[in-house]
């Protein structure tokens, strides 16, 4: 598996160990990814997928999956983000 949130893209970076001395070495920062399940109100059932627990507090904040997806900007999401988010648009329309 990727280490990548599956709604945002936010990946791994990379930076330097510094020590005391001054002596840097190389590593990893690793995103803070979780296996949940998000409900979708407007498709009726739950999505599983891995995001960031920082995602998962911008989801929060602004009330659930579905206002999530469709109040951010398709230059902000992945491509999956981007299918859930089609979806989640044809099953309101389907709904009203």
């Amino acid at each position: 598996m990727a280490r990548k949130c599956a709604l945002t893209g936010r990946g791994v970076q990379t930076g330097n160990n510094v020590s005391h001395a001054h002596n840097t070495t190389r590593r990893r920062f690793l995103p803070n990814l979780q296996d949940v399940s998000l409900m979708s109100d407007a498709m009726g059932h739950a999505v599983s997928m891995r995001v960031c627990a920082s995602t998962i507090r911008t989801i929060e904040h602004n009330g659930g999956l579905d206002a999530y997806l469709l109040g951010t900007s398709n230059l902000k999401l992945t491509e999956e983000a981007q299918k859930l988010k089609r979806r989640i648009r044809r099953a309101l329309a389907k709904a009203a």
